[in-house]
């Protein structure tokens, strides 16, 4: 449900909320918050609430360090896990300057800004996240162990898959904040997990993929678990991927198959914003992740998937992210990788109907690498002058630093 400033204001009164969580990220995507009483919404709504940037990486130093939440009303949601008497609800908020500038880290203003070139070109676009995780036990202390909960493997069921009462807990929590997740089901590795989402706008799909992470590390914490998403946790294991189901609207083979063509032209370039960490890189190229610049209709070795389907249905898979990328920075590059192929035309490449992964070198000679390193990877972006045009220089600079 979308709120207006007064609505949440009656709503906090009349549902005893005792607690609202200013959210926003970094420029990384960490979820940061600061928790503030009902007697201070007028204030925050109408001017903002003060925080310290300087401790925030990349907000700031000392010498710049005020900046000022301001809470966005259609964006409250509560936060079932905290007790039913003296509630608790969250907002995420717009950063700006104490001048009232916008914050250029804010990275849900990015997107926002990608939305609306998108939206002047007559073009949206939608999003539906598939985030994978694995689950781990906890010592006697409460810290992470290297022992995954279960040995279960693809789609096995209980009493083999013993993460089937965390997933439940997860879905059905996400149904109470009004977030809708799609399917779940074991992955390949042990203790390894995946919730799909509906497909939304590319902002509300944005901020569903960060609450998903925090309601699945307190939903796996209550269980007595652990909550990995780093993309390759254990190795010999599968890696974690965050596979980005992306549409556009209106719909047509045409048009998606040159926003496709898009992403695939700039797909080296934003490496290093899709697969941010070292780890990153242990990861593609292996057990079902890609390696290379290449598309299929059906093929799961490959950068891009093209399912068959027609009308709202017809979409493209990206499957080289993973769950470090921060979401809002993710989904706005694929905008402008998306708007850049139709505005110049670009034609898809031929698809390669091939499994990569047990090609031979002359199979594989004509096709591109993604970056084999997180050093190549913010080398191709430094050098990019669609990545200079998009992200600010500050975000870049943290990105792409030697």
């Amino acid at each position: 449900m979308k709120y207006s400033k007064d609505e949440v204001i009656q709503y906090v009164q009349e549902e005893d909320v005792k607690f609202i969580r200013l959210a926003f990220c970094d420029v990384f995507g960490t979820q940061k918050n600061i928790s503030v009483m009902p007697e201070e919404l007028p204030r925050a709504f109408e001017y903002g609430i003060a925080f310290d940037a300087s401790a925030i990486p990349g907000f700031g130093g000392e010498e710049q360090s005020d900046l000022l939440l301001h809470p966005e009303p259609d964006t409250l949601i509560p936060l079932p896990w905290r007790p039913e008497h003296g509630r608790v609800m969250r907002m995420l908020c717009r950063i700006t300057k104490p001048d009232g500038t916008p914050f250029v880290c804010d990275t849900r203003s990015v997107l926002r800004r990608a939305v609306a070139e998108a939206e002047a070109a007559g073009v949206a676009f939608c999003f539906g996240a598939e985030q994978e995780f694995y689950l781990f036990e906890l010592d006697e202390a409460g810290e992470r162990t290297d022992r995954p909960c279960d040995r279960a493997g693809y789609m096995d069921v209980a009493p083999a898959d013993r993460c089937e009462n965390v997933r439940r807990e997860i879905c059905l929590t996400l149904e109470q904040m009004g977030i809708r997740p799609e399917s779940s089901h074991h992955e390949a590795g042990p203790g390894q997990n995946e919730i799909d989402f509906r497909y939304s706008d590319a902002l509300s799909a944005a901020d569903n993929a960060q609450i998903f992470q925090l309601v699945v590390r307190t939903a796996a914490q209550r269980s007595g678990l652990y909550a990995d998403f780093s993309p390759k946790p254990i190795d010999g294991q599968p890696g974690s991927g965050f596979h980005i189901n992306l549409s556009v609207q209106p719909t047509g083979e045409e048009r998606t198959s040159r926003v496709t063509a898009g992403i695939l032209a700039h797909i080296e370039e934003m490496t290093a914003f899709l697969n941010p960490t070292q780890a990153s890189y242990r990861r593609l190229g292996r057990q079902k992740a890609p390696g290379y610049v290449s598309w299929s209709r059906e093929n799961r070795s490959q950068l891009v998937r093209i399912p068959a389907a027609e009308g709202e249905f017809r979409r493209a898979e990206l499957r080289s992210p993973d769950p470090t990328a921060n979401p809002y920075l993710a989904f706005a590059l694929l905008i402008w990788a998306g708007l850049d192929g139709i505005r110049q035309g670009t034609a898809l490449p031929p698809p390669v109907d091939l499994n990569l992964f047990r090609a031979d070198e002359a199979a594989l000679a004509g096709l591109r690498r993604l970056p084999t390193s997180l050093a190549a990877a913010r080398r191709a972006a430094r050098e990019s002058a669609f990545i200079r045009e998009h992200i600010p220089e500050p975000i870049c600079s943290l990105y792409c630093g030697e």
